[in-house]
């Protein structure tokens, strides 16, 4: 079924249906433009009127379209492709991120103080403090950071002789952080932290210092080796030092005990004998014991000097009258005893 509508309204509805459209779509605009939902660690820069106004922090913002609108920056990235190659491209954002960020370098040609070129590539951590300043103070921050470490490397670098960029890493990294630290402060930027990921000296001095490193070991592995025999040679002469010293402090010690004890049996005996002859004196009052003495002396040693000699002729070196004689005093001395 066909609507027939009067010639004088129709022009009337066209009109009204364009600016129904035309106003829809306005108010559309008009609401996109007007709300923003901010993320956690993200803001965006207002600028009213193409001047800074203010800062929305993370949450829903209301502001006034066509007057308020979000500051659009150019942004550098830098992304690795096959092969170690980085990509380096820019894009427009309006939301600044101000999480830590890593950014890593391309390898850099550097010149060292000894004239020594050498590939270094470095890692840069760095946050932003003060979007404002980030944002005003400085176009295209990353760029401008990764141009300003390069340079800054360079110089740090050039300072510095071959072994001294090599082995020392931990001091280059500070110096660097804090020389980067200084000069981005202005644009609202901490680098917490400044790190060089290789270092590559020319194949040449490589296999250079790989021939000299070979070396020092080898004459390492030398002095090591010449230490310890001089100690085992030393510690064994302590040895039979201190061996020779406990075997003499032993053979004194034994040769004094064995002296202190033929001390003492000497002087047993010789109470022995004393205690005898006073004995002898206390039965015959008028009697010699030096006699019977020397008879028994001389009778204890006759075993001795005939000792082996069963074949031989024995000469006695005594008078045998004075044997006699002994004897005969002794026999006397045990007569006299048995008549008490």
């Amino acid at each position: 079924m066909q609507i027939y509508v009067p010639y004088f309204i129709s022009p009337f509805f066209g009109w009204f249906g364009l600016f129904f459209i035309v106003g829809l779509i306005f108010l559309t605009l008009f609401i996109a433009k007007s709300f923003y939902l901010v993320n956690q660690a993200e803001i965006i820069i207002i600028e009213r009127l193409g001047r800074f106004h203010q800062i929305l922090k993370p949450g829903p913002h209301i502001i006034i379209p066509f007057v308020d609108k979000p500051r659009t920056v150019l942004w550098s990235f830098v992304k690795e492709v096959e092969g170690r190659r980085y990509y380096r491209f820019s894009r427009a954002i309006t939301r600044i991120d101000l999480r830590e960020a890593v950014y890593d370098f391309p390898k850099q040609n550097v010149i060292t103080k000894d004239n020594v070129t050498m590939e270094i590539n470095a890692l840069l951590y760095y946050q932003i403090t003060d979007p404002k300043s980030a944002i005003y103070e400085v176009f295209n921050l990353p760029e401008a950071i990764e141009k300003l470490t390069q340079t800054t490397l360079r110089n740090v670098i050039g300072s510095l002789d071959l072994d001294e960029s090599l082995v020392s890493r931990d001091a280059i990294n500070e110096r660097l952080r804090l020389i980067l630290d200084e000069a981005t402060d202005k644009w609202g930027v901490k680098v917490n932290r400044v790190e060089l990921q290789e270092v590559n000296p020319p194949l040449d001095i490589r296999q250079a210092m790989e021939k000299q490193m070979r070396a020092e070991r080898d004459r390492r592995a030398l002095i090591l080796e010449a230490e310890g025999k001089k100690r085992s040679a030393i510690l064994e002469s302590e040895g039979a030092k201190e061996s020779q010293v406990l075997r003499a402090e032993g053979e004194a010690s034994s040769k004094k005990i064995k002296a202190i004890g033929e001390a003492d049996a000497r002087l047993k005996i010789t109470e022995a004998e004393a205690k005898a002859i006073t004995m002898i004196r206390d039965s015959i009052p008028k009697g010699d014991p030096l006699p019977y003495m020397i008879a028994v002396q001389y009778i204890k040693a006759l075993p001795e000097l005939t000792k082996g000699k069963n074949d031989k002729l024995v000469v006695i070196p005594y008078e045998a009258s004075s044997l006699i004689g002994s004897l005969t005093s002794i026999k006397t001395l045990f007569e006299q005893l048995n008549s008490k």
